[in-house]
């Protein structure tokens, strides 16, 4: 069956069908659909004493806690727009996205990672001399613990304390507001990570989110019997709407993982039965290669997703043979359209590695040219999309709207790729990061791909530089294993071996760790203004 259209009716659906089983299970912290149903009406009643109203934006700043779940449907279903602040954010960071949303209540974990989050969104505001002046709430869940949260901060309200707001408002009053959200309401405002320019609101009607997410579930089998132990985090779509959300749609327990702990994950895989867990291909790579993964009995892996543009060849295959996974896949999304392609069910590991599959049901793909015009089968080019599951649009942006969504309804997507004999995607690159060597374009990731496959590579990052002679030669910055010393020519052998004469770096550069953004994606610009 296809999920209900907007989140109060999905809410209302799980409940209602899976309410005794678990829901949510964080430490000895275990809460029912049921449970999970009566504390997201909870949050509503607060929320509306609060005096938000539908098509207010409320910000929520905090990790994997059980409490996500309950305020991100408190939030939706009176016709509210969640807007998530990634936790690695510094104050500014926060500041300009509570600023550029417009939000009037703002729920956060301060002391996660003993970072004070209030004090840096102070510190902000001062330095930047305004202040947030429709920003009428501020709410801590504080640190005390994964189930009820701690002690309030100065100058913010406690969990306790804000709920209780709620006892003012009627079971009425809620449900009037609930029926008044309809599949085009706008359920959330997802922010860019804004490395090029100001973050950008990526906004997402009801119908979206949750249809993107049944989308993945369905890809992923997902049913009740399944424990997915979500690591990406809440705050990206990644594990708000492929995880939260997806899980909703089918009934699965979520099991939050707040920081990535390789031998926590491992411990709680084996405690849990762990069945489902997506992530980013480093993920994988850690267990695969840890020295004590064979203490544990990972054995009821089923499903995992992990993708990037960059994936090491051998890394499906591992995850089949070394961890166990019955089935695993690649996907392509960007937060303008969270899923776009997906493996096929239980595809050969080596062309899962090679491509993100093909366009998932109800959206259409097409690989362009500069003119806008197709390209053949195997041509790089950007890759447009069309369907449901495309964003409404920027937030309070028209102009930026209509730069990315052509009339046609074609989000262009900035992605290079190229489409496969089977309808396959395989994602070669950003446009922004293609440089010219001698006339020839080439994309940094193939050449970073190439390189994931030497031995003694751990992560590399290629960038172009000028040269007189042939315009721009290409640099890679490469982490090496713990044993292993730069050697240049070995490198450049073994891209000789599997790239054309162009694509390969003309220098080689060991770097201890890369300089990343609060999403974890690595600056290339900071590269680029190094001596």
């Amino acid at each position: 069956m296809s999920a209900p259209q907007t989140m109060p009716a999905l809410l209302d659906d799980v409940a209602a069908r899976f309410g005794a089983h678990p829901a949510v299970v964080a430490g000895d912290d275990t809460f029912t659909w049921s449970q999970i149903r009566e504390q997201a009406h909870a949050v509503a009643r607060a929320l509306i004493a609060s005096g938000v109203r539908p098509g207010d934006r409320v910000s929520v700043w905090m990790p994997n806690r059980p409490q996500f779940v309950p305020t991100m449907l408190g939030i939706e279903i009176i016709g509210a727009a969640m807007v998530p602040i990634n936790t690695r954010y510094r104050g500014e960071e926060a500041r300009v996205i509570l600023s550029r949303s417009g939000a009037s209540a703002l729920i956060l974990c301060n002391g996660f990672l003993d970072t004070d989050y209030l004090a840096l969104l102070d510190e902000a505001i001062e330095r930047e001399g305004s202040g947030l002046p429709r920003l009428n709430t501020i709410v801590d869940i504080g640190t005390g613990g994964s189930g009820t949260g701690g002690p309030g901060t100065t100058g913010a309200l406690s969990w306790e304390d804000f709920l209780a707001r709620g006892a003012q408002v009627t079971d009425e009053a809620l449900a009037e507001l609930s029926a008044g959200v309809t599949p085009d309401t706008i359920a959330d405002i997802m922010y860019t990570s804004g490395t090029t320019g100001v973050p950008k609101g990526v906004m997402s009607a009801h119908a979206q989110t949750i249809g993107v997410a049944d989308v993945w579930a369905s890809g992923a089998s997902l049913t009740e019997s399944d424990r997915y132990a979500i690591v990406n985090p809440f705050f990206h779509t990644f594990g708000y709407k492929a995880g939260v959300v997806a899980c909703m749609t089918a009934g699965t327990t979520i099991y939050p993982v707040e920081t990535f702990d390789a031998e926590a994950l491992m411990q709680l895989i084996q405690d849990a039965r762990i069945t489902v867990i997506p992530g980013a291909p480093t993920i994988f790579t850690t267990l695969i290669n840890h020295p004590r993964r064979t203490e544990y009995d990972l054995s009821s892996l089923r499903f995992s997703i992990a993708g990037a543009a960059t994936v090491p060849e051998r890394l499906f295959a591992d995850m089949l043979e070394v961890l166990g996974f019955e089935q695993v896949a690649q996907a392509y999304g960007l937060t303008e359209c969270v899923v776009a392609t997906q493996s096929r069910s239980h595809e050969d590991p080596l062309h899962v590695a090679q491509t993100t599959g093909p366009a998932v049901p109800g959206l259409e793909i097409r690989v362009v040219d500069g003119e806008g015009r197709d390209v053949a089968t195997g041509d790089d080019g950007e890759i447009w999309i069309r369907g449901p599951w495309v964003m409404r649009g920027y937030f309070e942006e028209p102009e930026a709207t209509a730069a990315a969504i052509d009339p046609e309804g074609w989000l262009h997507t900035g992605d290079v790729g190229r489409l496969d004999e089977h309808g396959c995607v395989k994602i070669t690159d950003r446009i922004k990061d293609m440089f010219t060597v001698g006339g020839f374009n080439v994309y940094p990731a193939e050449v970073e791909n190439a390189l994931s496959a030497h031995p003694d590579v751990v992560e590399s990052a290629v960038i172009g530089i000028d040269d007189e002679r042939m315009g721009s030669v290409g640099r890679a910055y490469v982490v090496l294993r713990p044993d292993a010393d730069l050697d240049a020519d070995a490198l450049t052998a073994h891209c000789r071996d599997r790239l054309a004469n162009f694509k390969v770096p003309r220098e080689f550069v060991a770097i201890d760790a890369f300089p990343r953004n609060a999403s974890g994606k690595i600056l290339k610009k900071d590269l680029r203004d190094r001596p």
